[in-house]
């Protein structure tokens, strides 16, 4: 999840590939535009990117990401589940640059191609049958779960 922008991605009904959205400017009202996208589209359940360092510890931006991933789960009925994010933006900006485009023409589709990447990954695991132990949902408050 980006501090300028979030990318969106989706999947097609069978979830066998992913597909880029739309992109989202942070600030008031990115979670009710995103929260709006997934209703549109049925979402079935909405990854958000958990940012860590190499180390797989988590700092400020992941505190972000969490917070982020919070206020969604409450403007939406799909789960809301955390996906480690490293090295998405990177595979999103090779496959473009392996495709010929360049740093400055791809900054507006980054993060979509990014999102892409987040969420084929997510894709796999689930079919692998590991969602559980890869992801992290987000509870809605009120809920023990």
């Amino acid at each position: 999840m980006g501090t300028v922008r979030i990318g969106v991605a989706a999947s097609d009904p069978d979830g066998l590939m992913a597909f880029p959205v739309a992109t989202v400017q942070r600030g008031d009202g990115d979670a009710d535009a995103i929260a709006a996208i997934a209703r549109e589209r049925a979402a079935v359940c909405v990854f958000v990117g958990l940012p860590k360092k190499l180390s797989g510890s988590e700092g400020t931006s992941a505190d972000d990401a969490r917070g982020f991933a919070a206020r969604l789960a409450e403007l939406t009925s799909a789960p809301v589940r955390l996906i480690d994010e490293r090295f998405s933006t990177a595979t999103a900006s090779q496959a473009m640059r392996s495709a010929g485009r360049t740093a400055k023409r791809q900054r507006h589709v980054i993060d979509q191609a990014a999102a892409v990447v987040i969420l084929e990954n997510a894709l796999d695991i689930d079919k692998n049958g590991n969602l559980d132990m890869v992801t992290i949902e987000v509870p809605r408050k009120g809920n023990d779960d």
